[in-house]
């Protein structure tokens, strides 16, 4: 197998920068567009056929160094007792959002290989076909609470601080419970076979460092230190917008600091300690000239090279409308320029 990424994420010398992208396995494809339009996004997410199609897809076209389990942060949620659908041009949307304690009250938390056996099934077919390394990964729990308070995506996050402000306590039971769910839900994913697991703060960057500290942080750290007890996996935690975060950031307990494009990934490098990092170009990057693009790959290997250890990835996820051939541009370029 290709342990590339494993070994960068360990901080160890690798003979090239290791790649994959967020959302590598999804709308840019034709071949998952294929995939797609048999079944509703749910019914894909429930499938674990279909989703080890679409997750080999971009490894198999691409070279990537790392697949990751085709999945949605808000799987675990569903399993939470909640109704949750998925709307086009919407997002996500929860019919009864989350904002009083009998709403806190009805939550369980589910038993991951009971409510969620399609995701470990999954694993363990991927693991069977895969040559390279597999991600599991879930929502850290102040992402995951924001859609269950907002009852979907958001632009100011009024309800949740409204929540964190007015219901400290509430606000907390409700954290804590997804909290639970999250880490059992990746010991479950660790054990089925997942090689690595990545936790994703999509809205860490909405809120000010002091309340990020309080109301966000210590539910990551704990969900890290649960898997710590039971599996060394390397663990990558990705703070979306996260720049003024870094300092806090570092004492997540991850191995990897996932950056955004919105820091010099150099400057970053200097403020994250003993981890690795992943990252940080920007998505729409990949719609440069190949040569400007081929350009700004290698500034960024320049930039990460005093680093404990460097994955390249984007800085958020690949848009719908990239050029598949883009993205091979990418893949070779970062391959190429690494191996000095």
């Amino acid at each position: 197998m290709n342990d590339t990424f494993l070994r960068a994420c360990r901080g160890e010398k690798t003979e090239y920068t290791p790649v994959w992208f967020m959302r590598q396995a999804g709308r840019y494809l034709p071949e998952y567009q294929k995939v797609r339009s048999k079944v509703t996004f749910l019914e894909l997410c429930h499938s674990p056929e279909l989703c080890t199609e679409v997750t080999l897809q971009p490894v198999d076209i691409f070279g990537f160094d790392a697949a990751i389990l085709f999945s949605d942060i808000l799987i675990p949620m569903e399993a939470m007792n909640l109704e949750l659908d998925f709307h086009e041009g919407k997002g996500p949307v929860f019919a009864r959002p989350v904002r009083d304690q009998q709403a806190v009250d009805a939550l369980v938390v589910p038993d991951p290989e009971e409510s969620m056996p399609f995701v470990m099934e999954t694993i363990r077919l991927l693991r069977r076909e895969l040559k390279v390394p597999l991600i599991g990964f879930s929502g850290a729990p102040f992402t995951l609470a924001t859609y269950l308070i907002e009852g979907g995506s958001s632009k100011v996050f009024l309800e949740t601080k409204k929540m964190m402000f007015q219901a400290p306590e509430m606000y907390d039971a409700l954290l804590r419970k997804i909290t639970t769910c999250t880490s059992l839900y990746l010991q479950a994913q660790a054990r089925a076979g997942a090689q690595a697991l990545q936790i994703f703060d999509s809205w860490a960057g909405v809120l000010a460092p002091c309340d990020y500290e309080r109301f966000a942080l210590p539910y990551v750290q704990s969900i890290i230190r649960d898997l710590r007890e039971v599996t060394d996996v390397p663990i990558i935690y990705f703070a979306n917008n996260g720049a003024t975060l870094i300092e806090l950031t570092r004492t997540a307990g991850a191995d990897v600091l996932g950056l955004d494009w919105r820091i010099n990934i150099k400057d970053a490098v200097r403020r994250v300690g003993d981890h690795a990092v992943q990252g940080n170009l920007d998505p729409v990057a990949l719609f440069l000239p190949k040569t400007d693009l081929e350009a700004r790959i290698k500034k960024l290997l320049d930039d990460a090279a005093g680093g404990r250890g460097h994955i390249f990835n984007l800085g958020h996820g690949i848009l719908p409308q990239t050029p598949p051939e883009q993205a091979r541009i990418a893949v070779d370029a970062v391959h190429r320029l690494s191996r000095g």
